[in-house]
């Protein structure tokens, strides 16, 4: 059952290969930081597998970038539930991500339909 300041997250370090292969991807040059769509791709793995999880649709996503994320370095990502509209199966959540020394590199806001996620509004 989903509730309010329900949380998951996850951690992941990204290295110079990471931006290598992102680059090959893409087809864009990287600067020597995490690109902004890693981070993002972060919380969207939480959404659509930790909470709410499987069956979950992204609505809308905005995130701010307060500062690059360095690589080699530890990043949290974490989604916090901060609303719950049981009638509509939606879903808003918070968005942020932290470096290994607990400074904001981002955060934002998610909203989601859970409606496929079995028993998410018992």
């Amino acid at each position: 059952m989903l509730e309010v300041s329900q949380s998951a997250s996850i951690s992941r370090t990204y290295n110079s290969s990471d931006l290598g292969a992102f680059s090959h991807l893409t087809g864009e040059k990287v600067d020597g930081s995490v690109p902004e769509p890693l981070i993002a791709a972060l919380f969207s793995y939480l959404l659509g597998v930790k909470l709410p999880g499987r069956g979950t649709n992204y609505l809308k996503q905005s995130l701010n970038f307060i500062k690059p994320a360095p690589l080699d370095q530890e990043l949290t990502a974490r989604v916090t539930i901060t609303e719950l509209r049981s009638e509509k199966h939606l879903v808003d959540l918070r968005t942020e991500c932290l470096d290994a020394n607990g400074e904001m590199i981002c955060d934002g806001r998610a909203l989601v339909l859970a409606k496929d996620v079995s028993n998410a509004f018992e």
